[in-house]
């Protein structure tokens, strides 16, 4: 009796393993390659965007309150229903996307944990992804239930962007190893990339407000407006954009005039093209009226700048290469090393005949600037 109670025994231990910790249970048995983790942090980054464009569609279709509460739909329905109509099924359509970018970072989560070696810093990031989740889903209920107050859905619209702060960062940083940092430019430029990243921050806090005062309030309803003057906020907006140009511009011919590695010059100049095209959609659309389409497009931008900033920071330092492990027979690919970060490697690869050359006549390398 008891040799046939010890295959139950084993079952309900293992089945109890995996209910008290399931992540840790499949990270014990699953090594995921490291082309895998970039991918699986790429799609939380992907979504997390996504979430922002479809949130403000539903302002722009005027669906803020097609589900009149939360968390269900309506006070009868747990779903919005033929009788919601268009609004409705958008801004139930918008509460699903929720769980798709739930699945996704959850998806990020496990396999970043399952990673090897393990990767705390990483998986931290990660779980972080989870609790700015949750918490937007909350204030995203409180903007309903105080029927779209401009300062809740200028929260809400925040909290997004720092959950696209944090996937953003958990994607760049798989791509890099866990070494200590390694400056590549000197204290100045560093702090020059700080102050772009302030007023650019600054500059997408403030949009916000040119949203809470504006039009589209996101209801056909009566909703509350902050109350500023719509144009003077728009134009703080645009000269706040023209500082983080003009930052971004001094950026770039300071890395030239020191000639700063490749990879800080070309994230500058990455993100030079994003405003120039930012700018171009916000000046048509402020006089065109602000149509509903070219505000959405704008929407996108406002994402791609922060991004943007974001690689440009995160530019100005190496932390080497991912280390990697032979995947688990769960895993399809073979061990492979882990990919070049960006083109400048290649280039430093293609450079280095020459540095050996350069070696042998100079006494030792300058320091790094």
């Amino acid at each position: 009796m008891r040799a046939q109670a010890a295959p139950y025994d084993r079952a309900v231990s293992k089945l109890l393993e995996v209910v008290r910790n399931p992540v840790a249970y499949i990270a014990a048995r699953w090594t995921p390659t490291q082309r895998t983790v970039q991918r699986a942090t790429l799609t939380a980054l992907v979504l997390s965007v996504i979430i922002i464009v479809s949130g403000g569609a539903v302002r722009l279709t005027g669906s803020g309150l097609g589900c009149d509460t939360w968390p269900k739909c309506s006070d009868d329905s747990l779903t919005a229903t033929s009788e919601m109509g268009f609004h409705g099924a958008v801004e139930f359509g918008n509460r699903m996307m929720t769980w798709v970018l739930s699945a996704g970072v959850g998806w990020a989560i496990i396999v970043v944990r399952a990673a090897k070696p393990a990767r705390p810093e990483l998986s931290r990031l990660a779980w972080s992804q989870f609790w700015l989740v949750m918490a937007n889903g909350v204030i995203g209920g409180i903007t309903v239930l105080t029927k779209l107050n401009p300062y809740t859905v200028a929260g809400h619209f925040l909290l997004a962007t720092a959950l696209l702060t944090v996937t953003a960062l958990t994607w760049l940083r798989a791509r890099e190893g866990d070494a200590p940092p390694r400056p590549l430019v000197g204290k100045a430029i560093k702090q020059l990339v700080y102050v772009l990243a302030v007023v650019s921050a600054l500059l997408i806090t403030v949009g916000t407000v040119v949203t809470g005062s504006g039009k589209h309030a996101g209801d056909s309803s009566d909703v509350p407006r902050m109350p500023v003057d719509w144009k003077t906020v728009a134009q703080v907006h645009a000269d706040l954009a023209w500082v983080v140009v003009a930052l971004t511009l001094a950026l770039w011919f300071v890395l030239r005039a020191v000639d700063a590695p490749v990879g800080p010059k070309r994230r500058t100049r990455d993100l030079f093209i994003i405003l120039m095209c930012q700018g171009a959609i916000g000046y048509v659309q402020y006089f065109t009226d602000v149509p509903e389409l070219l505000v959405a497009a704008h929407l996108l931008g406002s994402t791609a700048v922060w991004i943007g900033v974001l690689r440009v920071l995160l530019s100005l330092r190496e932390r080497g290469l991912p280390q990697t492990e032979v995947p688990g027979a769960g895993e399809t690919e073979a061990s492979i090393p882990a990919p070049v970060q960006d083109s400048e490697k290649h280039e430093k690869q293609d450079a280095a005949p020459q540095a050996e050359q350069t070696q042998q006549d100079a006494p030792s390398p300058a320091p790094s600037r």
